[in-house]
């Protein structure tokens, strides 16, 4: 019994701390100065529907990363505006016009209404939100490549999601992201 109480102190002690790692020639090396001892790797029994490569609960720590449904009527709905603002962006891109205020004027010229909030973030109206490229860490600092994210708001149900920048643009859509709407999310809660 004394056994099994020292086995569980050391065992949630380590709890998630990974010391060892095996190396892909079959070795080992030591992290935090611990010895070199694999520890055998015990898979989950569990595995979530729609896990992508098997990861347990890989649905629940990334559902702010996981679109919404859309139905079939606003799918095509969807689709005919991603249509709309496609050769726009390519034109653009052609022209290496992908600045958010040139795609800005260049998309609402299609007849959407920019969305517009009050101070306490509540959407007023309007469904087109362009914004820059997302930033990222680049060689140790934080760098917002050019070019700019297009968002629609189709439906409740349906987004068209875009970007163009100096190597490429893609327009496409999907259901909106339950914190962010139609653009998908950085990080979640």
């Amino acid at each position: 019994m004394a056994a099994l109480v020292v086995l569980a102190t050391v065992s949630l002690g380590a709890c998630g701390t990974e010391r060892v790692t095996t190396g892909a020639t079959g070795g080992t090396t030591a992290q935090e100065g611990t010895s070199a001892t694999p520890s055998p790797s015990v898979a989950s029994p569990y595995v979530e529907p729609g896990a992508g490569e098997g990861a347990p609960h890989y649905r629940e720590n990334n559902g702010f990363r996981i679109p919404g449904d859309m139905s079939a009527a606003s799918a095509k709905d969807a689709q005919r505006e991603a249509a709309r603002i496609e050769p726009v962006l390519k034109r653009l891109w052609q022209q290496g016009a992908w600045d958010p205020k040139t795609v800005r004027a260049a998309v609402l010229k299609l007849g959407y209404q920019e969305e517009s909030f009050d101070a306490q973030g509540n959407l007023l109206g309007g469904t087109l939100l362009v914004k820059p490229m997302n930033s990222r860490f680049e060689n140790g600092r934080e760098v917002t490549p050019e070019g700019a994210r297009v968002g629609l708001r189709v439906h409740d149900d349906a987004c068209v999601t875009a970007f163009v920048q100096k190597t490429n643009y893609q327009v496409s859509t999907n259901g909106p992201y339950p914190e962010t709407g139609c653009f998908e999310p950085m990080a979640g809660h």
